[in-house]
């Protein structure tokens, strides 16, 4: 990726500011879609009912007080094209406290390739994203409901802080005003705790929100070069706790994970990369399957398509300045 770095003393703001930098970076992309989600989805708030696995994660993210009913709408075919333009600023105080900002501008049409979903428009205006403070006490980040809760990846909080303790990597997340769907989320807080002991890896994330309490352990060990197994244990508020197991093999550019649920729901992923080149397939329990390819075509463009089930696809190019 192409940067152009623009250092000057023109930035320099106080007289406790040893350095600032301004890093500018570029992206866009175009191709054709086909029967993508839509992002504009319709979901409708109904009374509460007795939370399912289904159920769980929208239930995280509204509150005990609705249950989420979607109806899923999907585009026609068309052509995307996007385009934006990136800047992140950084520097540093003479007492050895960094920081950061980003602002960022995006206009077209886009795709998330990820969720086969049609995004739709930008509004090609400039966005403020995270400001961050780093020093010897950790970092505290603030993105007006912008940044993820560690337990749903709903993206609802407005602040967080991290640090390590011992071998333990910490983070904490905080909502501090409310959503317009309920009143009560601005009590939405969330952590990670992480740590490595003799090879095996444990993470521990939970919410709190108007729901209640969910939280969720997860175990990964890597039996050797290229075998590695997880485990995981997770509790949504109100809904039953469901246990999961998987393994995973990489050898000679072929990938393959497996995973099942207590739960019946299980899924098998399969995978192949030869230098710039990636095939992926992947099946679920409903017989669900989605079937992705990229290759690197150099000077930072990268072709990708993808098809699955639904009859959802997309093939197109992406581009980095």
């Amino acid at each position: 990726m192409k940067k152009l770095l623009i250092a000057s003393t023109a930035l320099v703001a106080t007289a406790g500011m040893a350095s600032a930098d301004i890093t500018i970076t570029g992206h866009a992309a175009a191709g054709i879609y086909s029967g993508l989600g839509n992002a504009d989805a319709v979901t409708v708030a109904v009374p509460a009912v007795a939370a399912t696995a289904a159920t769980a994660t929208a239930v995280e993210t509204l509150g005990s007080n609705a249950v989420p009913v979607s109806a899923e709408t999907f585009s026609g075919d068309g052509i995307y094209s996007n385009a934006g333009v990136d800047f992140t600023m950084t520097g540093a105080t003479d007492n050895g406290i960094s920081f950061s900002a980003s602002v960022n501008i995006d206009a077209g049409t886009e795709i998330d390739t990820g969720d086969f979903e049609l995004d739709g428009a930008d509004g090609g205006t400039a966005g403020l994203g995270a400001v961050s403070m780093t020093g010897t006490f950790g970092t505290l980040t603030f993105d007006n409901s912008g940044i993820d809760n560690l337990y749903s990846d709903a993206t609802t909080h407005d602040m967080s802080y991290s640090t390590t303790i011992g071998a333990v990597a910490l983070t904490v997340g905080h909502s501090v005003g409310a959503l317009a769907a309920d009143a009560d989320y601005a009590k939405a807080t969330s952590f990670s705790a992480s740590t490595t002991q003799s090879g095996m890896a444990f993470t521990l994330t939970g919410s709190e929100t108007a729901a209640g309490t969910s939280a969720s352990l997860a175990m990964s060990y890597a039996l050797n070069d290229t075998v590695s197994i997880t485990a995981d244990t997770d509790q949504v508020a109100g809904a039953e706790s469901v246990q999961t197991i998987g393994a995973s093999t990489t050898l000679n550019g072929v990938s393959v994970s497996v995973e099942s649920a207590n739960n019946s729901t299980w899924d098998v992923d399969l995978g192949y990369t030869a230098g710039g080149f990636a095939l992926t397939y992947g099946v679920d329990e409903t017989d669900g399957w989605t079937a992705t390819a990229s290759s690197a075509l150099g000077g930072g463009a990268t072709f990708s398509a993808g098809v699955n089930s639904e009859d959802s696809m997309y093939a197109g190019v992406s581009f980095a300045f």
